[in-house]
């Protein structure tokens, strides 16, 4: 479990960033997945989740999970419930509510408000990021009453620009946004590279937030013991597992 020291330093919330490490699950699950998307056993699913229901001190809920769209849709839960959620984000003031996003190369967002005492949960693939996803969030929080100086935004394991290869039409999509955002690509060996945890911060600092915490974990690095759908991908395997995020009041 990674954790983030701005996060830490406020001790009012606990969180994580869970890689593949100390789980139940077998074969290309291996161990700890969280998403009931792939094709894993649910019993061993359900075990991965209570394992890291214990690991963050939840007593009182079960993590709530979006059922992700790579989407800009996101909801704010004023109650607990078992309802499916459909969205890529979860809002809550709620103290003892875990709320989490699943990832397998995509970037894990969690976000605290340390005055309001707001937390967010945010998955931002390049979807998500490409229609601000988190902008949207953060534009909500400030609607609630959260000041740009409060927000802690966490950026958690992502792919590293090295290892995510897009095409000539993902990058031309980018750049008829904005000319700029040929910043965040690489050419090399006629290969084109995207950093997407980069796109994401600079959003942040151009939104106006200050406090931000990027953990530079590559998760398709084998050594880093995360689940990547590219690196499941490039080995052929025929599904993978998901890692979890998560955040709570305490």
């Amino acid at each position: 479990m990674i954790i983030s020291k701005l996060l830490m330093k406020t001790n009012i919330v606990e969180h994580g960033f869970f890689n593949k490490k100390n789980g139940f699950s077998k074969g290309i699950y291996k161990s700890l997945n969280c998403g009931f998307g792939s094709k894993d056993n649910k019993k061993n699913i359900i075990k991965n989740l209570n394992y890291v229901k214990k690991k963050i001190k939840s007593k009182k809920y079960n993590i709530s999970l979006p059922y992700q769209i790579h989407s800009s849709k996101f909801f704010f839960i004023t109650k607990y419930s078992k309802k499916k959620i459909t969205g890529d984000g979860l809002i809550t003031n709620i103290n003892n509510l875990p709320i989490g996003v699943l990832t397998a190369d995509c970037s894990p967002i969690l976000i605290l408000d340390s005055r309001k005492k707001i937390i967010a949960a945010v998955h931002v693939g390049w979807k998500g990021a490409y229609k601000q996803i988190v902008i949207k969030v953060l534009k909500k929080l400030i609607k609630l009453g959260s000041k740009k100086k409060d927000i802690i935004v966490v950026i958690g394991p992502t792919i590293a620009q090295k290892n995510y290869e897009v095409g000539k039409e993902f990058k031309y999509k980018f750049l008829k946004k904005n000319i700029k955002n040929s910043v965040f690509f690489r050419q090399k060996h006629k290969k084109i590279y995207f950093n997407l945890a980069k796109y994401i911060q600079i959003q942040l600092i151009n939104f106006g937030i200050s406090n931000i915490d990027v953990i530079r974990k590559d998760t398709f690095n084998k050594k880093n013991n995360f689940f990547s759908a590219r690196r499941s991908s490039k080995q052929k395997e025929t599904d993978y597992g998901r890692n979890i995020s998560v955040i709570m009041l305490k």
